[in-house]
């Protein structure tokens, strides 16, 4: 058998500022909430269904949103893409600066199809093109 990706760990100052962006952002609910981290998934699932689903393959990875101390300082080395799959990508890029992202340079030669923002606690993240913008396989031009 071989490893699933179980759980992204994200660092933040304020993990309950950042589920609340994160889950309206994607959807999702907390799953775990305890005194130094918040588990964020698509579907609130307990112990053993979370475990059965994951040997099945079938679990889609959570985020863990981790209380650190210091605020982030530097470009993160991994970030999440999120692709739109019901709205243009202008109109999620909108929707998401209005949860509370904003819009960061990285280093980014600004006519890449894709846009750079960061989350309330400044940790980066790329909205991809649209599904419904009838381009495919967004990710596979996405070169960071």
């Amino acid at each position: 058998m071989t490893s699933r990706l179980g759980e992204i760990n994200l660092d933040c100052t304020d993990p309950e500022a950042s589920a609340r962006f994160w889950c309206a952002a994607l959807g999702w609910v907390v799953v775990d909430r305890q005194t130094d981290h918040l588990e964020i998934a698509p579907a609130a699932l307990d112990r053993d269904e979370r475990r059965a689903a994951m040997q099945r393959g079938a679990v889609p990875t959570s985020i863990v949103l981790a209380l650190v101390p210091e605020p982030k300082t530097t470009k993160n080395r991994l970030h999440l893409d999120l692709t739109p799959v019901d709205v243009t990508h202008e109109v999620e890029v909108t929707r998401l600066l209005a949860l509370g992202a904003t819009r960061v340079d990285v280093g980014q030669a600004r006519d890449e199809p894709w846009t750079v923002l960061a989350d309330p606690d400044g940790n980066e993240f790329c909205v991809l093109r649209s599904l419904v913008d009838g381009e495919s396989s967004p990710a596979a031009e996405h070169g960071d």
